[in-house]
């Protein structure tokens, strides 16, 4: 099994994101739960990761029908209400999927796909932002130090998006979920992005305080940029996952889907941006792809041996269980358990001196652009540490 190779990383990130005009970008927190020190990953293996996540974006994106069926969509467990927006983003290329993370184990065969966050990944902060200062910090900010081009690609993405968009109004409005600074940092780096791609107009809030409309006059999505200052948006950048939208606020929910379908609006990450976000289609892509390099073996049905068995629209590391020869090892406590489940072959994460394991991030943002690690002694969550990588 491979070890981890490590490099510490002396001074302090957050002078460092301020010295760099970055601040915009980081709450407090971030700063807390970063590595003071670097994986040192050789640049061939850069390389291979990065195209993994290629070929697997490629892989998923053939095994979708173009015209979606009704069984797939009931196998991914897709929300009922979002069927038409899915279908109706899915076949129209206006619909842009911007951004996602690939998250994956390497293994002594190779990168293996855990899963794919397709509709809001976050860690664009610390990826973009963090991981770079801390190089800055500890004056080992040499060129090319870093796999790390994730602010250059949502740019990008952005500015296509804009393009085959240009009948919209040129305004974003980007929107998370209430009283998550994390959230909001997030959006705040894809804020910048966007005015570097020519937004004429960008303004981030919480999605309690956007109004949405379906009659008359005021027919669009709205936002007060200034007191008393309201202005329609041609379109959206949502950090609230669609399944929480369709479960807890289906009537906003039909809303947007009738002004996506009318072009009112464009919102990004598009709904057919589901179809890789469920787990279940870990299950179909083996289906598709059986035994391809890239992938663990995977099925809605119990697997012999070991495996580990996750909620289809599971997030944050909640009730994941691993199960060994039909017993549970260990199981991470969550909301989402009432959810139909996909089982996936266990990989054994590399490891450093201390045992920690590392799971390795690859942003996707119209190719593979930049990797991150994270590392837990356990199960990797949302709230396992966050490890910069150094390239040599």
């Amino acid at each position: 099994m491979q070890t981890i190779q490590l490099l510490p990383l002396t001074g302090s990130v957050g002078p460092a994101v301020r010295a760099l005009g970055w601040a915009w970008a980081v709450e407090e927190a971030c700063e807390n739960y970063v590595a003071q020190e670097a994986v040192r990953l050789p640049e061939a293996d850069a390389d291979v990761l990065l195209a993994a996540a290629d070929t697997l974006y490629d892989m998923m994106v053939r095994a979708i029908p173009d015209v979606v069926p009704d069984d797939l969509l009931q196998l991914l467990a897709i929300p009922r209400n979002l069927w038409a927006a899915v279908r109706h983003s899915w076949n129209d290329d206006r619909h842009w999927h911007l951004y996602g993370r690939f998250d994956l184990a390497s293994t002594p065969e190779g990168p293996k796909l855990i899963e794919f966050n397709a509709d809001t990944a976050t860690s664009i902060p610390e990826t973009a932002v963090v991981q770079w200062a801390s190089l800055v910090a500890a004056q080992q900010d040499d060129e090319d130090r870093q796999a790390n081009g994730l602010f250059e690609g949502l740019e990008a993405q952005l500015s296509h998006w804009q393009g085959l968009n240009s009948d919209l109004d040129n305004s974003l409005l980007l929107v998370h979920l209430p009283d998550s600074p994390e959230d909001e940092a997030n959006c705040s780096v894809v804020a910048e992005a966007a005015r570097a791609a020519g937004f004429s107009q960008v303004h981030v809030c919480a999605v309690d305080a956007m109004q949405v409309s379906v009659a008359g006059e005021e027919r669009g999505v709205w936002a007060e940029v200034a007191p008393e200052q309201w202005v329609r948006f041609g379109f959206v950048f949502k950090l609230v996952p669609w399944e929480i939208l369709a479960e807890e606020e289906p009537e906003l929910t039909a809303d947007l889907s009738q002004l996506l379908q009318s072009r009112d609006v464009i919102i990004a990450n598009p709904p057919y941006a589901l179809l890789f976000q469920s787990k279940g289609l870990l299950a179909w892509l083996w289906q598709v792809y059986p035994h391809h390099p890239l992938l663990l073996e995977a099925s809605l049905e119990d697997l012999p041996g070991r495996y580990v068995r996750k909620p289809l629209l599971g997030r944050e590391g909640q009730n994941v269980t691993e199960v060994q020869a039909g017993s549970i090892v260990r199981e991470q406590p969550g909301e989402f358990a009432h959810q139909p489940q996909v089982r996936q072959r266990w990989a054994e994460l590399p490891t450093d001196a201390q045992n920690r394991r590392y799971q390795a991030g690859v942003f996707w943002a119209g190719e593979a652009c930049a990797i991150s690690f994270r590392r837990e002694l356990g199960v990797i969550t949302n709230l396992s540490e966050f490890v910069p990588h150094i390239l040599h």
